[in-house]
């Protein structure tokens, strides 16, 4: 008798596992398939005016990367042959992000890219801001 209640209550167990793995896995494939659509509304949104297009690009990625393997282990790939393209995305994947550090590295990216030498502004700025501190601190 105590052995039909086993064998009852390993099938009963086996089809509560089967059943939370079934909607363990239809919950991944929905949230990679969201982070999906929301990586695509963010690259629609990007060449509008404002920045709406990155918080909602780096949601979705955070989506894909949490619950996809294969995305994950692409994404390692090419941080490790790319990573001066890779930082600037972790940092913002980050639990904490450090949104306006990475937004004024950016700004200071696009300058050096694109504005020659003695227009740059941003860098003035930032040891304009520098020296000001120090005389605060008293340095």
């Amino acid at each position: 008798m105590t052995a039909l209640v086993l064998a009852m209550s390993r099938a009963h167990r086996s089809a509560d596992d089967l059943a939370r793995e079934f909607i363990a896995r239809f919950l991944r494939i929905a949230l990679v398939t969201l982070g999906l659509l929301l990586i695509a509304g963010g690259a629609l949104i990007a060449p509008l005016p404002g920045p709406l297009g990155l918080p909602l690009t780096v949601v979705g990625l955070m989506l894909v990367l949490r619950n996809s393997f294969k995305a994950r282990k692409q994404f390692v790939r090419f941080q490790h042959a790319h990573p001066k393209l890779i930082f600037p995305l972790r940092r913002l994947l980050r639990r904490e992000p450090e949104v306006v550090l990475v937004a004024w590295q950016q700004a200071l990216r696009v300058e050096r890219l694109i504005v020659p030498r003695k227009w740059r502004a941003a860098v003035r700025w930032r040891k304009g801001l520098k020296r000001r501190a120090m005389k605060r601190s008293g340095r």
